[in-house]
């Protein structure tokens, strides 16, 4: 079953993108509930104009939710009988499909509802959305523990209805704040959407912590384990947030005081914030893929190794030759198959035939990595010079980027075409492969539209837009980012370093989508900004510098 197997070696990175785009939706499809419920709660402020653009985007996201989950059940009925040997009416009574069925039929009912005509604001639509987060926690960690069960589930749902009402409400405040044209309805709005997202950030808040002293369970757990590790990676962007929130909270107050129209910083934080939080849940995401810290208590990762792995060194400049790498796993299958050879099954997603870490393997991809980082280090102290205006050549930085496209190319994979036996689109199979090649596209198009917007090339703000928005967005794609589910030593400390580089690719995203989006008003934050971003491009060259491979 060829089709079978690819499936089983992509799973694993197939279950994360599901699961990310499952707590998307349902964070918008239940947000919105919530939004007009509650922030609209006032019946000046349900305006046509804003039900209207409202009720679009609750019902889109409902049947976003309910088609994602189809497809996610499929996936896993799939996976579940090919690896347990079961008949379809053997696994269709599996906890995962009864929770699916349920999202399905509740996401399906708010979307037929949303999407009638007449539709105000029905405050009954507030009980499939609490359906909906019934199905998400039934597949949550806090479901399938014996200690402690119902209240950890308890918390889990506080912490999911706290994320739809606040990260989930903001796309609808800035939708109906663009639909309003009374400057009283657009502080109307900001005030009561204010005091949700703050009575959601302390449930968020006091929920997570609750959740995460019982699920990491010691200071070492944070940087011992991939799961500890994620949850750091959250605390952090979720800190960021704050800050966010907190210049939004001083903004609407600010309003209340004046009698001048809403600013429109405030939708620009918006806009951050919704980013951000989009981070957040993707990293909510991978912590789903992983079993509890406090469940792994044997074989973490300790001080000494993590000093050991990334105490600085000389860069490596010089790179083992291409024959000294061992063979590629799926040449191995490939060359068994032809001899009639049964190799062992593996059903650990992502991972088929094991490779041996070998010191070519080591001294390649350090290599790589640092070669990298000498590159977007040269692109952050570019990017810097040509603030300075005293270098004018310096704005092409932006071509840099093409530069590292085709080093990642031809360098990342080596198995893979161009220079290894794999073909080019047989490549694609493989998840670690086909996130590196992402990146790769994703590189080429920040180098064309960021160079044609400071060169001036480009007059459009939507293209001005483009490379903030990649790199936030490959920032928080990176938070998916794994090379096994297995959890050793060495994934732990690949992981270390993955997520400083994420988040500083949000960070200097945002930052220099809030420079190019706050308004002239505010030239200083946004000259502050336009520092930021460069200095995170710098301390991401340092981190890939630092890259140790064993």
């Amino acid at each position: 079953m060829p089709h079978m197997a690819r499936l089983l070696g992509i799973f694993g990175f197939l279950s994360v993108l599901l699961r990310a785009a499952t707590l998307c939706f349902q964070t918008l499809a239940v947000g919105g509930i919530v939004f007009v419920v509650v922030a609209l709660r006032d019946r000046e402020l349900r305006t046509e104009p804003i039900l209207q653009s409202i009720r679009r985007w609750i019902t889109v996201s409902a049947l976003a939710l309910a088609v994602t989950q189809i497809v996610s059940v499929v996936a896993n009925l799939l996976i579940l009988m090919e690896s347990a040997d079961m008949s379809l009416a053997e696994a269709i009574g599996a906890n995962f499909v009864i929770a699916s069925g349920l999202s399905i039929a509740a996401s399906l009912t708010i979307a037929i509802a949303t999407g009638a005509r007449g539709w105000r604001g029905n405050p009954a639509l507030l009980l499939p959305a609490i359906l909906i987060l019934a199905g998400a926690v039934m597949t949550s960690h806090s479901a399938s523990r014996m200690e402690y069960r119902w209240t950890m589930v308890g918390f889990t749902a506080l912490h999911h209805a706290a994320t739809a009402t606040w990260i989930g409400g903001l796309p609808y405040l800035l939708l109906a704040s663009r639909r309003a044209s009374d400057p009283c309805i657009k502080k109307k709005l900001s005030a009561n959407f204010s005091q949700v997202a703050l009575a959601s950030v302390a449930v968020l808040a006091g929920a997570g912590l609750a959740l995460g002293v019982t699920y990491v369970g010691s200071w070492n757990a944070l940087y011992g384990t991939a799961y500890g590790v994620m949850v750091s990676a959250k605390v952090l962007l979720f800190g960021i947030l704050l800050i966010l929130g907190a210049f939004n909270f001083w903004i609407v107050r600010r309003m209340r005081a004046s009698s001048g129209p809403q600013p429109a910083s405030l939708l620009r934080f918006g806009e951050a914030e919704i980013g951000i939080g989009l981070a957040v849940i993707l990293a909510a995401a991978s912590l789903t893929s992983q079993p509890p810290a406090a469940d792994l208590t044997a074989g973490r990762v300790t001080p000494r190794d993590i000093f050991e792995r990334y105490a600085p060194k000389w860069p490596r400049m010089t790179s083992s030759s291409f024959q000294d790498l061992p063979e590629p796993s799926l040449q191995i299958v490939k060359r068994a198959a032809a001899a009639g050879i049964a190799l062992p099954n593996s059903y650990v997603p992502g991972q088929a035939v094991p490779n041996l870490y070998t010191p070519a393997d080591i001294a390649w991809s350090e290599y790589n990595h640092h070669w990298a980082g000498i590159i977007v280090l040269a692109i952050g102290l570019l990017a810097l010079a040509a603030r300075t205006g005293r270098v004018p050549w310096a704005r092409n930085w932006p071509l840099t980027f093409l530069v590292l496209a085709v080093f990642l190319f031809i360098r990342s994979d080596p198995e893979n075409w161009p220079l290894g036996p794999n073909g080019f689109w047989e490549s694609f199979l493989a998840p670690d492969v086909l996130q590196h090649r992402v990146f790769v596209v994703l590189l080429i198009l920040f180098a064309i539209f960021e160079w044609r917007v400071v060169t001036n090339r480009a007059h459009s703000r939507a293209a001005a837009l483009v490379f903030p928005a990649i790199c936030a967005l490959g920032g928080a794609f990176l938070l998916t980012h794994s090379h096994s589910v297995t959890i050793s030593k060495e994934d732990v400390l690949a992981e270390i370093s993955h997520v400083p580089l994420a988040i500083l690719g949000v960070v200097a995203g945002w930052s220099r989508w809030l420079e190019l989006r706050l308004p002239q008003t505010d030239d200083r934050t946004r000259r502050i900004l336009s520092w930021v971003w460069p200095v995170c491009f710098i301390l991401i060259g340092l981190v890939l510098l630092d890259y140790r491979g064993a």
